[in-house]
């Protein structure tokens, strides 16, 4: 089976313990030992088990396939043999992309195409097994048994670090394929030079999800090496090809017997010299174990921002799997000197903090991001600060930003909660006046003033339906697509870009986007109880079937209306009186959680995963839906779903992810429900109580507060919660305020086995 490499030793602390000694054990805990990396990795969760660092811009992993949804990390658990070693990846995402600068070492006769899983023998592929593989955060290895080679991978943040060990009295060889892809590339152009017998360069540029990608390389071994380079197959009679296309090269190396081969990898998006930089600053030597060791240490203080006592096992496991997950993107975009690409494919100079990429804001702005405001504040002010740049250079905050490209992808304008959310907790480290402007402009329709890579980029980052919003009143179905789910979240951003108007007293601001806010209501059919798409002329569309989905064609994204009648974070209130009061809605919310779980329709979505009902967790839209219970007076329903969610939908097993990872909102909305609480509604600066999983849970806040949640008599069977105390006072609804957690403190549960239905009543 596969095995999970453990780093150091860490001490154990009794739960009798004084208070001195448990403070040094949580310093000295090193929680990567819990992190399984396969997880995610089979099923369509969409993860890759490689090296990389905390938000690290080289993300080193092995690809087994690079076609089909499930391609989407380049690995997929199911497979039996691996193409090679490449140096950028997504994590979790529903659409494939990178999969850059390809590296495979082999021994024998030199192929310079990949073969077929099928048929791993017609190319450089090889066969591996689960059982020679071996992952943890930082560091890969593996076997490769056509070739006997052993593999390990690890990384610094803009640097990979292969090491290869050789079989006895084999030619040695390694392919360095510029054309491998986890996509279909529409315009690739590569260059490739041989600099010297230990020493490469390239350029790998292409059009993939995001239409102007830049991946310029340097590489260099701690070998000589003799060459040959192919363009379109053909062996070419130069050290250097210029603008080509499938281009590949093979070096090939004299090795002795379990020799190891170094080869070290810089990359960069500006040119280079910016890739040769980057590796002569992060890893000037040879020393691959320092390397590696360095890597664990940055996840070990990563991981150690939340420390967990209590659970089981596999709890436990899932938990920092979670959270390693969650600290992967978005990632850094600049070189070591601050250089980088920006939005309008100008080089850039950084300004007072590092710039990221890889914002999938309609995902992480639930969970990812507000987990971040509570244990890495400064970062997720980077993050904002990155948007705002983004904002500036591009004309309009991305929704979906991937290196340094709008993609258009999803909907909604989500940059605006992940702003508003920290401002509203009073994490201000960025130009509010520019980044109010940058909201308001968002949810406006235009189309001057913006850079777009290309028409089609430009009618998704531009859609009718905003204008059809601001025009009407209201999307009509016949004319948008998916416009419940665009009117609805539209909604939910105009909310939030009313409380930052509110803060900064602009009234008129806030009237307006507050009036544009309750537009949910005119979706809601009472006749049905379902949020409805509405033609141009005041017309239900129909037919109609809640449990109908036709993917991205029909009036909601990714879900039916069975998911989407519930979003409306902003105004539970009104959403309750809107269904005809709490015993209604309440009659609503059962019926969501335990009707059939049958979806309609011969173009069902895909995201619909994770069901519990017609409640899909393998999906965003309904990840705060649980929570509503909290509104209804039933806060112990809120706390059974969630252990039922928690419990069935997240295992420690290369399946282990209900949907698509989704650049860490999956894993983050397990991470904050695990502790007791959850993000209900990004923009307040509020928590929703749920069912604490661990005994103890401590976090070490970075304005040097400790804030603590306790869990007495928490057990499996124990799910209930008896009674809630925010430093020694009990609460009386299930809400508290990120102020409580920021002033540090201690949250206590008392937990029991049957539901206190007098709880917050």
């Amino acid at each position: 089976m596969t095995k999970l490499l453990f780093g150091s030793l860490i001490l154990i602390l009794a739960h009798t313990a004084c208070n001195n000694k448990t403070q040094e054990v949580v310093e000295s805990r090193d929680n990567t030992m819990y992190v399984n990396a396969f997880i995610g990795t089979g099923g369509h969760g969409h993860t890759f088990p490689g090296a990389t660092t905390p938000y690290g811009m080289v993300q080193l992993s092995p690809d087994t396939r690079t076609i089909g949804w499930d391609a989407c990390g380049g690995y997929h658990y199911t497979d039996s043999s691996i193409i090679g070693f490449s140096h950028t990846h997504l994590s979790g995402t529903g659409i494939s992309d990178l999969g850059d600068i390809l590296f495979m070492p082999f021994v024998g006769e030199a192929k310079i195409d990949s073969g077929m899983p099928d048929n791993p023998d017609l190319g450089y592929r090889s066969r591996f097994s689960h059982d020679d593989e071996e992952a943890e955060p930082g560091y890969y290895s593996v076997m490769l048994k056509d070739y006997n080679i052993k593999a390990e991978l690890t990384a610094t943040a803009r640097t990979g670090f292969h090491k290869y060990t050789f079989p006895e009295n084999e030619q040695a060889g390694v392919i360095i394929d510029l054309a491998h892809n986890i996509y279909g590339d529409r315009r690739p152009e590569h260059t490739f030079k041989v600099i010297s017998d230990t020493e490469v360069e390239g350029l790998k540029q292409s059009s993939g999800w995001a239409e102007d990608q830049y991946v310029y390389f340097y590489a260099k071994f701690n070998k000589p090496f003799s060459y040959k380079i192919f363009e379109n197959s053909e062996l070419l009679d130069s050290g250097e090809v210029s603008k080509g296309k499938n281009v590949k090269a093979v070096l090939f190396f004299d090795m002795e017997d379990k020799e190891e081969l170094l080869a070290k990898v810089g990359i960069s998006a500006v040119d280079n010299q910016g890739a040769k930089s980057n590796l002569e600053n992060e890893n000037p030597g040879w020393d691959f174990g320092q390397i590696k060791m360095e890597a664990h240490n940055k996840w070990k203080e990563e991981l150690g921002k939340i420390n967990i006592t209590g659970g089981t096992q596999d709890q436990r496991t899932i938990f920092y799997s979670s959270l390693y997950h969650s600290a992967i993107s978005p990632y850094v975009f600049n070189d070591v000197d601050g250089r980088y690409r920006g939005m309008d494919n100008k080089i850039h100079q950084t300004e007072g903090s590092d710039m990221y990429t890889v914002f999938s804001l309609w995902d992480t702005f639930r969970a990812n991001h507000p987990l971040k405001t509570i244990i890495d504040p400064e970062r997720n002010n980077a993050f904002i600060n990155s948007l705002l740049t983004q904002y500036d250079q591009g004309g309009v905050l991305p929704m979906w930003e991937l290196v340094g490209n709008y993609t258009g992808c999803m909907i909604g304008y989500h940059a605006v909660p992940v702003i508003v959310d920290a401002y509203n907790k009073g994490e201000r480290d960025f130009d509010v006046e520019k980044a109010y402007k940058a909201i308001v402009e968002a949810s406006e329709y235009r189309t001057e003033g913006i850079l777009f890579p290309s028409e089609g980029v430009k009618e998704k980052l531009m859609p009718k339906a905003k204008q059809q919003n601001i025009e009407l009143g209201y999307i009509p179905a016949d004319l948008s697509t998916q416009s419940v789910s665009k009117a609805l979240e539209y909604a939910y951003n105009d909310w939030c870009i009313a409380q930052m108007a509110k803060e900064l007293g602009k009234m008129d601001d806030y009237e307006r986007y507050m009036e544009r806010s309750g537009r949910y209501a005119n979706y809601y059919d009472s006749e049905t109880g379902f949020m409805r798409g509405k033609n141009s002329d005041g017309k239900w569309r129909e037919p109609f079937d809640p449990r109908f989905s036709m993917h991205r064609k029909d009036d909601y994204t990714e879900g039916n209306a069975f998911q989407w009648s519930w979003f409306v974070p902003q105004d539970v209130e009104g959403l309750i009186e809107l269904v005809g009061g709490k015993e209604q809605f309440i009659t609503k919310l059962d019926t969501l959680f335990a009707t059939s779980s049958h979806l309609v329709g011969d173009e069902v979505s895909g995201d619909i995963t994770g069901l519990i009902g017609q409640y899909a967790h393998g999906n965003e839209p309904s990840h705060h839906i649980s929570h509503m219970y909290n509104f209804a007076g039933l806060s112990w329903k809120t706390q059974m779903i969630n252990d039922q969610i928690m419990n069935d939908l997240y295992f420690n097993d290369p399946n282990g992810v209900a949907g698509n990872e989704d650049c860490g909102q999956m894993s983050a909305w397990y991470v904050l429900n695990a502790m007791g609480f959850y993000s209900f509604c990004p923009g307040k600066p509020v928590y929703s109580i749920g069912r604490p999983l661990f005994d103890k849970v401590e976090i070490p806040l970075t304005n040097g507060n400790t804030f603590t949640v306790r869990a007495k008599n928490n057990s499996i069977e124990n799910k209930y919660v008896q009674s809630v105390k925010l430093n020694g006072t009990e609460l009386t609804k299930p809400f508290f305020t990120h102020e409580d957690i920021i002033n540090g403190g201690v949250l206590e549960f008392e937990m029991g086995v049957t539901a206190n239905k007098s709880l917050f009543n």
